[in-house]
């Protein structure tokens, strides 16, 4: 089932399935795992062009390699700006913690050495976007590396919306979380 929260059609898995990432669960494989990078929006991929001098130190030699011979940016084979992958394995911004994948732009932002946190679909995941001529969707994507964090959030009775509210105020603004909030309360009376 599908509300509609102003120019956005949102599914409403977003409020009744469960998710709560745990990297000591899955690893960080949604950065290793795919058919290509993290989806970038134009504005990203210039916004990467620039800070990439002071992304370097965060990054693995080999992610550097992979940006300097095919750009920070990439088009797959679906047509979509992508994040450059190395080896066509990991994202070329992933960085490694003993078995863990992690974003090393985040990790640039957290050491507040460049303001962008990191791709806003990496951020908002579980949740995936699509623009469409006149309304942008919003849809819960499952996969099975996210298993653990369906199990957890399950446990905890965290809804995906609330696990990722970060995301959905930096991508849409608190007015916008605040009517999923809403939505979730009229869907909650509705099942009573």
């Amino acid at each position: 089932m599908m509300i509609e929260i102003d120019d956005k059609v949102v599914s409403t898995e977003l409020l009744t399935e469960h998710f709560c990432c745990d990297l000591h669960q899955c690893h960080g494989l949604c950065c290793v795992h795919g058919d290509s990078g993290a989806p970038l929006l134009p504005n990203e991929a210039d916004t990467l062009k620039q800070i990439m001098p002071q992304l370097r130190p965060f990054l693995r030699p080999e992610g550097i390699e992979a940006i300097e011979q095919q750009g920070v940016a990439v088009i797959d084979r679906d047509g979509d700006l992508v994040t450059p992958l190395v080896g066509n394995a990991e994202c070329a911004y992933a960085v490694f913690d003993g078995p863990v994948a992690l974003c090393g732009i985040e990790r640039a932002w957290l050491a507040k050495a460049v303001d962008y946190r990191k791709p806003i679909s990496c951020h908002l995941y579980p949740i995936r976007t699509r623009q469409y001529t006149n309304f942008e969707a919003l849809n819960y994507d499952r996969w099975g590396v996210c298993q653990p964090a369906c199990k957890i959030g399950e446990e905890r009775k965290i809804p995906v919306y609330i696990a990722v509210r970060e995301a959905i105020e930096r991508a849409y603004g608190a007015e916008f979380y605040q009517k999923l909030c809403e939505a979730h309360k009229l869907l909650e009376q509705q099942e009573e």
